[in-house]
């Protein structure tokens, strides 16, 4: 098992479900490169479960590394058994990876959080704040207990001025709350926004006609929802030449691993991004919630775990 050795110095319980795990290295070196607001890591826990959790803390401290875990009884467990582990414990983690930058061109910047998807956003609101950039941070729960960071937003952060806290707004109520902020924007304004799907999509509709899609930046944590019933066979060639029949019950990224290719990989499920490849030749069927509208629609780039071919062949150079 690869990674970073990191170890656990504070277990803050943020509500029964979730809980900020405080992470330093356990040579007691400081961190060594900045990394970006908006980034995730691979944490592997105590049984070996790898998943991607984003970096909470300010991109610009050094000493350590947050991540908020909320707990979800999914397939792999890897959340539940992060809320086991105490002050001393040891995990893994990878290298940042970021799929949410800050846009240098904006005017304003624009935050929407919902639920433990504020732990992205948080990075992005430090940021934004030792910038001097003009910001807000709207933070939506169904109410003050099942949310994180409270008293963090409502009293010590440098950037409280800047964070508007609704809770308990159901979900069809929202769009109006989000369209309550569009006199504030501009068409150079950017929008960051993380939460459930349908959260964030009502977050897209709202302001994606105003200030564009392609401002419109998301985050995602759960794998798109995609009818495989009608999936084909197709051909996948290398840049090196090597070409391969991808079977329709099959991933790309799996036929590769079972003919020795090594292709570096962590979720599986189109949501990090770290198995994004080249796409020199056909056109894909994206299936991912990592690469952004545009870039889909350039067509230069595919993730190898969950897309397929709307052509019969793909030819892919491996990043």
């Amino acid at each position: 098992m690869s990674g970073l050795p990191v170890r656990v110095t504070e277990v803050i319980e943020e509500t029964p479900q979730i809980r900020t795990l405080r992470l330093v290295r356990d040579d007691g070196l400081p961190f060594q490169k900045r990394w970006e607001a908006g980034a995730h890591v691979d944490v592997t826990g105590p049984t070996g479960v790898l998943s991607q959790y984003s970096l909470c803390s300010a991109p610009d401290d050094p000493s350590a590394l947050l991540i908020a875990v909320k707990r979800e009884n999914g397939p792999r467990g890897g959340s539940v058994a992060l809320h086991g582990v105490a002050v001393g414990d040891r995990l893994l983690i990878g290298k940042p990876r970021n799929l949410l930058g800050v846009a240098a061109d904006a005017d304003r910047h624009v935050l929407i959080a919902g639920g433990i998807g504020v732990t992205p956003l948080l990075a992005i609101a430090y940021e934004l704040h030792s910038r001097n950039a003009d910001f807000e941070l709207h933070y939506f729960a169904r109410g003050r207990e099942e949310a994180a960071f409270v008293d963090f937003l409502e009293e010590r952060a440098e950037f409280r001025d800047s964070v508007a806290l609704h809770w308990g707004v159901p979900r069809a109520e929202q769009p109006e709350a989000f369209r309550s902020i569009l006199p504030r924007v501009s068409t150079r304004t950017h929008v960051y926004t993380c939460g459930p799907d349908g959260f964030m999509a009502a977050v897209a509709e709202v302001f994606g006609p105003v200030v564009g899609a392609d401002a419109v930046h998301i985050e995602h944590f759960e794998a798109a929802d995609v009818d495989t019933s009608g999936d084909t066979a197709f051909e996948v060639e290398l840049d090196t030449g090597e070409s391969f029949e991808i079977p329709a019950d099959q991933s790309i990224l799996a036929v590769l691993e079972q003919n020795g290719i090594e292709v570096f990989k962590s979720c599986e499920e189109g949501i990090c991004g770290s198995c994004v490849s080249g796409l020199l030749e056909g056109e894909a069927d994206h299936r991912d919630n990592c690469l952004t509208a545009s870039e889909k629609a350039a067509g230069e780039q595919i993730a190898l775990c969950v897309s397929r071919a709307k052509t019969p062949k793909l030819l892919i150079e491996l990043y």
